[in-house]
């Protein structure tokens, strides 16, 4: 039996959170949650006494803090093999950890232009030189990763994963903003949003009443 917690912030905003969330959620491994509302003046406190970053997410387990999504997924792999989050194949392991570093340190374009707003309904929206660019590299990631290595299911990989977590908010936010998909896109964008744990995830972010001004971009 584990002893996790995981401290993740709004679930209508927070795309970071979403990523080792979903991880757990989907392994089937049991954690606690501790969800801390963000840019309130309470915040930050609350955040000093559970994260060294002051950061969400941030996994507790017993005594050791990982305050890094990726890092935490990296985490849980580790600690549950069994889970197998990792393509089994060497190469594409490779493949997976490489577009999953790639949306952690960029897509700088579209998370600007196109934050994550799970209630929030943005036709057209968002469409600058930048994140259009971005759209393409993503769209181009999920092609490519279906067409090589999806054969053993409906997700980039095969099975679910660490990589389908890391663009599982991407998919949210092609739905928020109305961006067209069509082929392997459009099926693995909709087996993304199958997930029963992401139904969950995106049934609590429209019970918030939360809002953050800065992410509400168009209304």
């Amino acid at each position: 039996m584990s002893d996790l917690t995981l401290v993740i912030g709004n679930k209508n905003y927070s795309s970071w959170s979403l990523r080792p969330w979903l991880v757990l959620r989907c392994s089937g491994i049991p954690f606690r949650e501790i969800r801390v509302p963000l840019y309130r003046p309470e915040s930050a406190p609350a955040l000093a006494d559970l994260s060294p970053s002051g950061l969400v997410p941030v996994l507790h387990d017993g005594d050791v803090r990982i305050w890094d999504s990726l890092a935490i997924c990296e985490y849980l792999h580790e600690r549950f093999p069994e889970h197998r989050l990792w393509p089994d194949d060497m190469r594409a392991r490779a493949v997976a950890r490489s577009v999953s570093a790639e949306m952690h340190a960029g897509f700088s374009g579209l998370r600007q232009a196109m934050c994550m707003n799970v209630r929030g309904q943005f036709p057209d929206q968002g469409r600058t030189p930048q994140s259009l660019r971005d759209i393409d590299r993503v769209l181009s990631i999920w092609t490519d990763c279906r067409a090589r290595f999806g054969s053993g299911g409906g997700f980039l990989f095969g099975r679910f994963g660490i990589a389908d977590a890391m663009y599982a908010p991407v998919v949210l936010r092609f739905q928020t903003y109305a961006v067209a998909l069509s082929g392997a896109a459009l099926d693995y964008a909709n087996a993304v949003l199958a997930l029963p744990a992401l139904g969950e995830w995106v049934a609590a972010a429209r019970a918030e009443s939360e809002r953050i001004e800065k992410f509400d971009l168009y209304g």
